[in-house]
Parts: structure tokens; C-alpha cells; sequence
């Protein structure tokens, strides 16, 4: 009878202790990966509301109205902030700006464009083609990388800091006892002189993947709170990023394609399609296009000043000859830079995942070659008595 008391107070410290943590940590995961693909869908969802009422020839603002009073959860707080603003009597444009993190500030800025041009439906297939998903690999191996970051980063952050506190001094009194601080291996002396560096290293790292899961978490409206308006340093690190770069490129060239099917300026429809970038690098680049407008060069010619490899020009002018307007002859350019941005941002999160796995098995070989030398020192030492 003992021991089915013992077995079912073990059970119960099994699930408490074990089972529950273990779960919740399952479920933080799994809300924290899934909270890209929900803010996209909500956008999805937005923008597919904004077609249905345009279709049917009704006010978008009064769909939105009606849209919240059904009290949907699916949408989130942030939708019925935004039909709250409307309903008090803004336009769409200017309520989506009091509720900046609702959708994604290009495509809310898309979105302001349509209105300023009087034809919403026109430029939902350019914010369309930025909502496009990523291909199963690449969610596959950023997922990856925030698994690795919550699971073994901390625990190997843990276990080093611990050989560094309580093995490692140790293993220095052992060998001076022995009498063998002398004959010490050098990458034994490194490890025992920096064992705290090793910590310090690791640490870092495990900050470094903190960051980045934080900023792919969060999204871009956590990267605008590091943004400052005289100093754009998060809008540059994103243009030279290999795979952002081409997405704002890509916003930018589906943005200008609509404005010039619409029959608007070039130099209007230039600047309407940097400002839909919402990327102060961008807005700096087109400035260069209206310069070079402004000196009387062609539209092909000018967006140069835009792609430093001058493919953008070239899909340009074809694309002025070319019958269907100008976004059908720009939808391959368009694939393109989604599949090289795809390329790039897999190839990156593979490569990180694998740098941090060696990373780590270096500085365990480190550790572990460190204390076996010690070992070996002294059982020579000893050989030779």
C-alpha cells in the first residue's frame, strides 16, 4: 500500500515539476512562432474585406463598422481600435496612421496611396504581393533557429557558467597540488586563465539570437521603437540586408507599377512609391530618382539611382513597351526577387543555426580537451616518479 501512495505522490510530482513546465514552454513556442503568421493573416483578412465592399459598391469604412460589431476575436484588438477611429469619423488612411502597428507600415502606406489616388482596388494586388508566405523551408529553418535559441543556448550558457564556477577551479587545485601548474598544456592554461571569457562569449551569442528572435517576433513595429527620424539606423540595417533590400525593392517597383497604370505623374507616382517603402533609405534613393527626373532623364534611366545592379532599369524599359500594363510586365521581376530573397534568408538561418552549433562544440572541446590535460599531465608526472 506504501508503494502505491510513493507511485501516485511521484506522478504527481512528475506532471507538476516536468509535464507542466515542459507544456507551457510548448505553447510559449508555439504562440511566439505563430504570431508572424497571424499578423499576416489578419492583413490578408483586411485586405480581402476591403475587395468584398469595394466589389459590392459599398463604403470601405462602413464594412469595417460592420465587420466589428460582430466582435470577431480573430482580428485582434488592433482592427477594432481601427473601425473605433472610423466610426468617429475618420477615413481609412487616417485611422490606420492613429493605429500604426495594425498592419504593415508598407502596406498601410499602400493603402493611403489608393485613397490619395481614388481607387483602393487598384493597389491591392501590389499589397498583396508582399503578404506573399515564405516557402515551408525557410519558416522551417528561422523556427529552427528560435527553438535552438530557447532550448540549448540557455542550457549551454548554464552549464559552461557552472564548469567555470565550480569544475574548473577545482581542476586548478588539482593540478597545483600535483605540482604540475608548469607542465600545464597550453590550451589548459588558456581555458583556466579565460574560463569566464568562455562565459562572457557565450553569453553574447545567446543575447545576439535574443535580438533577433525578438525583432522576427515583434515585427516591424518593434523595430521602430529603436528608430530615430535624424538618425534612420534600423531602416539602414534593413536595406543592406540582402533579403530586405530586395523585398523594399520589390514594394517599391509593384507600388510604382500601379501608380503608372493608374495614370498618375511619374514623378508623383515616384514619390508615392518611396513613401509606401516606409524605409528612410528608400525615400532617400527616390529623391535621387525626382533629381534625375527633374534634369529631364527618362523614368528607366532615372530608377538607377534605386537598383545599384541596374537590373531594375532594364526590367523597366522592357516593361514600357510591353502590352497589359505595367505590373502584369513587372510580376516576374517581382518572383524573382521574392525567390533570391527567400534563398538568402534560408541560406542565413541555416548557416546561423550551424555557426552556433560548431561555435558551441568548440568551446565544450575547449573545456573538456582543458580538463583531460590536466588528467594526463598528472598521470605522467606520476608514470615518471
Amino acid at each position: 500500500m506504501n508503494g502505491f501512495w510513493e507511485s501516485i505522490v511521484s506522478l504527481i510530482w512528475y506532471t507538476f515539476f516536468f509535464l507542466m513546465p515542459a507544456g507551457a514552454l510548448s505553447m510559449l513556442v508555439h504562440f511566439l512562432l505563430s504570431l508572424p503568421l497571424r499578423r499576416r493573416e489578419r492583413a490578408r483578412f483586411f485586405l480581402d474585406l476591403i475587395e468584398t465592399a469595394l466589389t459590392r459598391g459599398q463604403p470601405v469604412e462602413h464594412a469595417i463598422v460592420s465587420a466589428a460589431a460582430t466582435r470577431d476575436r480573430v482580428m485582434g484588438m488592433r482592427f477594432y481600435l481601427v473601425a473605433a477611429h472610423i466610426e468617429g469619423g475618420l477615413r481609412l488612411g487616417a485611422a490606420l496612421e492613429k493605429v500604426p502597428r495594425f498592419l504593415p507600415p508598407q502596406i498601410s502606406a499602400m493603402l493611403c496611396a489608393g485613397e490619395k489616388l481614388g481607387d483602393l482596388k487598384r493597389v491591392l494586388p501590389a499589397c498583396r504581393e508582399i503578404l506573399r508566405d515564405a516557402p515551408a523551408a525557410v519558416r522551417s529553418a528561422v523556427h529552427y533557429m528560435i527553438a535552438l535559441l530557447l532550448v540549448f543556448s540557455p542550457i549551454a550558457v548554464f552549464l559552461i557558467s557552472m564548469m567555470a564556477v565550480l569544475v574548473i577551479p577545482r581542476f586548478k587545485e588539482v593540478a597545483s597540488g600535483a605540482g604540475a601548474g608548469g607542465r600545464l598544456w597550453p590550451v589548459t592554461r588558456f581555458v583556466f586563465d579565460h574560463s569566464f571569457l568562455l562565459v562572457g562569449f557565450e553569453t553574447v551569442l545567446f543575447l545576439l539570437l535574443v535580438a533577433a528572435a525578438f525583432i522576427y517576433v515583434g515585427g516591424p513595429g518593434v523595430v521602430r521603437w529603436f528608430q530615430f527620424r535624424r538618425l534612420p539606423w534600423a531602416d539602414w540595417i534593413v536595406w543592406h540586408t540582402p533579403w530586405k533590400q530586395k523585398y523594399l525593392q520589390r514594394t517599391f517597383s509593384a507600388m510604382l507599377a500601379v501608380l503608372l497604370d493608374g495614370g498618375v505623374p511619374e514623378a508623383e507616382a515616384v514619390r508615392l512609391a518611396g513613401d509606401c517603402t516606409a524605409n528612410e533609405i528608400c525615400r532617400c534613393r527616390t529623391r535621387r530618382v525626382l533629381a534625375a527626373l527633374e534634369q529631364g532623364a527618362r523614368l528607366d534611366e532615372a530608377v538607377g539611382e534605386f537598383d545599384d545592379t541596374g537590373e531594375f532599369r532594364w526590367r523597366l524599359t522592357n516593361a514600357v513597351h510591353a502590352r497589359g500594363g505595367f505590373l502584369d510586365a513587372l510580376r516576374g521581376w517581382h518572383e524573382a526577387l521574392d525567390a533570391k530573397a527567400f534563398q538568402q534568408q534560408e541560406a542565413t538561418a541555416h548557416a546561423v543555426t550551424s555557426g552556433l552549433v560548431i561555435l558551441n562544440g568548440v568551446v565544450v572541446a575547449l573545456i573538456a580537451t582543458a580538463m583531460f590535460g590536466v588528467l594526463i599531465v598528472i598521470l605522467k608526472g606520476a608514470a615518471e616518479l
